[in-house]
């Protein structure tokens, strides 16, 4: 069985300081991430989907942070065909990109030349991880209007061209990816290109639903547990996210990842119910689960 580390999306949300998790004395930036670092393994960075990280803090986060640590960093909004807010973009960009006249753009609006300098700020950014050995995938999670389709394979493998040597990982939003027949299809086409299928636990009968697929197509699997909240779809994050998972489900899904950690070096698993401390709770329960009394990054 291969390395598996367990973690959550995020240290930073306001819900999870207010929860109390963090201990006291760790009322800044800095010691909140040493404190998290020294309970997982592996974060997910969600910030860098809102706006470009900042090659600077990047640093930091590598300074902050212990040898083996493990970054994954989710891709710009932008990148995966999402609608981005133009005032997201850096000063520089914005003028070009707005100037479709909306305050909100899709990447068919945007000139291939902005783009491109977005691509490469985005990436000269993660540079500090890379260089400490922090960066470990960079998440394309592609939007529900993103079917299956020639053209989208071809995007996603000119995304992964686009970051190497830097690895991607994909979760898909749109059912047609994983449907009976066509998922043999899609785990083809990414094992090929060895690109981690991201593996999701979710809610089920949303127009973004997809089912919960354990696939390793590459030496690195990847799992997102989102949750089951009845309001899936909802703009506020405690009815999104506001979901802990109880003991029978940490107990398949403890066994769901020792049979995926068995087809890959390596796994990641990342919990996405962000709302309070449910996330933090749920992946040290995992990782007691997987293997009681370990290091959640040691198992």
């Amino acid at each position: 069985m291969g390395q598996i580390r367990v973690g959550t999306a995020g240290w930073t949300d306001r819900s999870l300081i207010d929860s109390g998790w963090y201990p006291p004395g760790t009322g800044t930036p800095e010691k909140r991430l040493r404190y998290y670092a020294s309970q997982f393994p592996l974060v997910e960075v969600d910030s860098a989907y809102y706006a470009l990280p900042a090659e600077q803090t990047a640093a930091a986060w590598a300074a902050r942070t212990p040898a083996g640590f493990t970054f994954n960093i989710k891709a710009f909004s932008l990148f995966t065909q999402h609608p981005t807010p133009v005032r997201a973009l850096p000063a520089d960009l914005r003028e070009s990109a707005g100037k479709a006249g909306k305050a909100r753009v899709y990447l068919k609006d945007v000139d291939p030349e902005v783009t491109g300098q977005a691509w490469d700020r985005f990436l000269a950014a993660l540079e500090p991880l890379r260089q400490a050995g922090k960066l470990g995938a960079i998440l394309f999670q592609f939007p529900p209007w993103f079917p299956i389709s020639r053209s989208n394979k071809q995007y996603i493998a000119d995304c992964a061209d686009r970051v190497a040597p830097r690895r991607a990982c994909v979760e898909f939003r749109n059912h047609t990816w994983m449907t009976p027949e066509n998922q043999k299809e899609t785990l083809g086409f990414l094992g090929a290109r060895q690109l981690p299928y991201v593996c999701v636990d979710m809610p089920q009968g949303y127009p973004s639903s997809v089912p919960p697929v354990l696939a390793a197509t590459s030496d690195l699997a990847v799992v997102r547990l989102h949750g089951h909240s009845e309001k899936w779809e909802s703009k506020d994050i405690q009815e999104r996210f506001g979901y802990r998972y109880s003991d029978e489900e940490l107990a398949e899904w403890g066994g769901n990842v020792q049979r995926l950690a068995r087809d890959a070096d390596e796994t990641h698993v990342v919990f996405n119910n962000c709302y309070r401390d449910y996330a933090h709770v749920n992946a040290r329960q995992l990782a007691e689960r997987i293997s009681p009394g370990a290091d959640p990054g040691r198992t």
